[in-house]
Formats: structure tokens, sequence, C-alpha cells
């Protein structure tokens, strides 16, 4: 049993969504815990992510709805936008969802520090704010990823999506100097805003990583709505010109712009943590190295969520957590399947992805078929809108398992929550056509698509 010299059965270091889940369940097999968070109690996702920004992308998408009323009969009167009401109206938001945090934790016996916490040795935790030291079984490191900034002159002007969602007020114009998730989403939430927008990226195309269909169609999409959309060119330095910025480009240009916005990705915030003083091997990006069962190097040590660099996804890192726990204090080992994980993107359109890119499949099998869809939603044939969705099926051409499945359009991310369930047990394409289509809706998609798509014959992917 637990030695009566240690303070507790499990010390969780970061109260987001990974941490909590972790000590919540720890202490429902028994555990003694406690849990230390520097910032807000909720983490990245809910206090300066996934829920903020999704408010501001639906405050974002008024400007497009009232201009699609007029296709319906209606006539909209003058809209105005207050951004500080948005902002406190989100604070009011991610504050209520604090206290749910907090009332949970308690109501789970889990004891709250609410300061930065280190590690002094492999099982000891020094709290900066008292100085106080407590002594744990195990210690589960779960403090998320930060906003990676380039080292160029005049970066420290720029902001992060962790400022934006705080600003005093809207600027005239704003650049977005990234081409991930997030640099495509606030893109899209200034613009709709009505800010002029540009988005810089140094690479051909938007979103690395996922399927190449999304990425042209998203990147032909956000130029159609207005916002300057360039690639192949990136920030060399950001100086401060009166009430602009100045910003200087590798292909020697220059230009100005209100606000400085970097979405360059994120790096795992491991940063002064006492992790090297305790014996914790790191990876080249900082990360915590784990195994399948989210052990650290020294087997007392743990590490769940975005501070591994696996799957920067909230609702993986509760998934961790919730298995950490298990297997550590409910005699329930398990790991994380990370197949066939369905993820959103809350650009403007919205895209929604589960399993394979095709490039993926084309490594994962000799024959690969693709079938895909691109058109106007009913809705926009009275809106007056030109947007297109697109949707493509990957399908195994030897099994007939459909190994992904893209969608950019209204309700993508919705869409592919269901549809990772159907992959996830192995759906077929055969299983797809089976399916009754439901009329009229976009999704009917996608158990209609009977025709192979073919490539052009001066592709040279193409498989003839």
């Amino acid at each position: 049993m637990i030695s009566e010299k240690l303070d507790y059965d499990l010390f969780v270091i970061g109260a987001g969504s990974g941490g909590v889940r972790a000590a919540r369940v720890a202490a429902s097999h028994g555990a003694r815990v406690a849990i230390a968070e520097e910032y807000v109690v909720g983490g990245t996702c809910v206090v300066r992510g996934c829920i903020p920004k999704k408010l501001f992308v639906y405050a974002s998408h008024f400007s497009e709805n009232f201009k699609d009323a007029k296709g319906f009969g209606w006539t909209p009167g003058t809209a105005t936008f207050n951004w500080s009401k948005l902002v406190q109206h989100k604070d009011n938001e991610i504050d209520r969802l604090n206290g749910i945090y907090l009332r949970n934790l308690k109501n789970s016996g889990v004891e709250i520090f609410e300061t930065r916490a280190v590690l002094e040795d492999a099982n000891t935790v020094r709290l900066l704010t008292s100085g106080q030291k407590v002594v744990a079984e195990k210690i589960l490191i779960a403090t998320g990823a930060w906003p990676f900034v380039p080292s160029i002159p005049g970066a420290d002007l720029a902001i992060t999506s962790n400022e934006a969602f705080h600003l005093d007020k809207l600027p005239q114009s704003i650049t977005v100097i990234g081409g991930g998730y997030i640099a495509v989403e606030f893109a899209g939430i200034f613009n709709g805003l009505g800010v002029e927008t540009t988005l810089i990226y140094r690479g051909e195309k938007i979103l690395r990583g996922f399927d190449d269909d999304l990425r042209v169609c998203l990147q032909d999409e956000m130029s159609k709505k207005g916002i300057t959309v360039s690639t192949n060119i990136d920030l060399v330095s950001v100086a401060r010109n009166a009430d602009e910025f100045e910003l200087s480009l590798n292909d020697g240009s220059t230009m100005t712009s209100g606000l400085v916005m970097y979405a360059t990705g994120r790096k795992p915030n491991t940063k002064e943590l006492g992790l090297e003083k305790a014996g914790v091997v790191l990876g080249s990006n900082g990360e915590i190295i784990v195994d399948k069962f989210s052990q650290s190097s020294v087997p007392n040590i743990y590490a769940v969520g975005d501070v591994t660099d696996r799957e920067a996804l909230t609702p993986v890192a509760i998934r961790e957590g919730h298995t950490f726990a298990d297997t550590v204090f409910g005699n329930a080992p398990a790991s994380v399947n990370y197949d066939f994980i369905p993820t959103a993107v809350f650009s403007q359109p919205e895209i929604g992805t589960v399993g394979m890119t095709e490039a993926q499949a084309r490594e994962y099998t000799t024959l690969v078929d693709v079938y895909k869809s691109v058109f106007s939603p009913l809705k926009h044939t009275l809106s007056g809108s030109s947007e297109k969705m697109m949707m493509k099926l990957l399908v195994d051409g030897k099994s007939d398992r459909v190994l992904g499945c893209h969608i950019i359009g209204p309700d993508a991310g919705e869409m592919v929550q269901i549809l990772g369930i159907a992959l996830k047990m192995g759906a077929t394409k055969k299983d797809f056509d089976a399916t009754i289509a439901l009329h009229p809706s976009s999704a009917e998609e996608l158990v209609t698509m009977r025709e192979k798509y073919h490539l052009p014959e001066d592709d040279p992917t193409s498989q003839g």
C-alpha cells in the first residue's frame, strides 16, 4: 500500500482537459489527488482555444448570413457590430465553464492549487506561490502547448491566438502569418467581422498534412470571400510605423498592416518545469517522450495531451487522461487507439475530415478508388453565394474499406463526427451505397457517389 509519507497518490500539473479528466477519474478510483494550474482551470481549449474560437466563428458568420437572407425574401436592416460586447459575452461564458471545472474537481475530491508547480525531483513538486513542497507517488504532466513565434526582428510586436481573444478593439487590417488550422480559422473570423485580412504562408498550399483537395478548395473559397492569401512567402521582420506595422517579406517587398498575428503552430509547454532535473527525457520539439501507456522515461512520471506532441486535439487529451487514470489507478490497463480520429477545421467554409488523406491512402495500398463530388449546397441556389461544397471518399480498391472521408462546406464537422464511427468500425463503400439517402441534404452525397473520380491523363499520380 502507499506510504503515509506521501501527500498524494497523484499530483497533476496542468488543469486543462486532459489533466482535469485524469484527476477526476483517478479520484473516483480512490486515489488521493491534487492538481495545480498557474492560469485558469480549463486549459487552452476552454480559456483561449476551441470554445472562445468557435464563439468568434459564430459571430463572424452573421455578415454573410445577412447577405444570404435577401435571396430568401428578407430585407435586413442596418446591422452594427460591437466587438467589446462579443468579448464580454465570451468572457462570461468562459467564467461559467471555469466555475463548472472547479466545482467538478472539488466534488470529485481533488485538491486544487491555483499556482505554477515545478518538479524538484521525481516525486516532489514545489508550488511557486507559497514555496510549499508536496510529495506524490505518481506525477502527471498535462501542461499542454504554447504558441510558437519565430525569432525575427520585431516578432514581439505581433500577437498570437492567446491575445486575439482580448483585443481592446478590432484593427482595420490584419496580417495572419501561418497556414495551419489556427491561421485559417482566425483569418476567417477577422474577415467575417469586417477586418481587411491577409494570410501569409511560407508553404505552397495552406493546411499542410490535410488532403490536397481540401487544401486547394479552402484556399480558393477564402480568396473568393475577400481574404488575400499569399503562399510561398514569409515574414522576415516587423517594425512599428506610427499606428501601423511595416512588414518586410523574404522576396524583398514590404507591406503595412494594422495588426500582425502569428499562427505558426504550438510547441509543448515543458520549459522550466524541472523535467530535466527529474530525469524526464524530452524530444527534439521539447515534448515529453512517453510509451503507449503515457509513461515517461521516469517510471512514476506520466504525461498526456499536447505536451506529448502526439495528437494535439482536446478529445484526444481527454481520452489519454481517462485511460491513464484507469490504467494506473483503476486496474484496467489500456492504451489509446489513434486511428480514424475525426477532426474539424472551423474555417469558412468549414472542414471535417477523418481517416487517411489521398497521399496516405496511396502509400497504404496500391489500389485506391477515389469518389469526389463538388456542388453548390441547396441553400446557395437562393442565397446567390458562389461557395462550393466538396465531399471525397477514399476506398481501398482491394478490400472495399473506406479509408478516408473529407468534407468542406456547412456542418462538415458535424457530419464527420458520425462518419468517424462508421470508419472506425471498418465500413465499406458497399455499406455506404446500401444506405438510403436522406433528402434533401448535403450529406446524402456521401451515399450516392457511384462514379469513381478519374484524374486527368497527364497527371503523374493518375492510375489510368
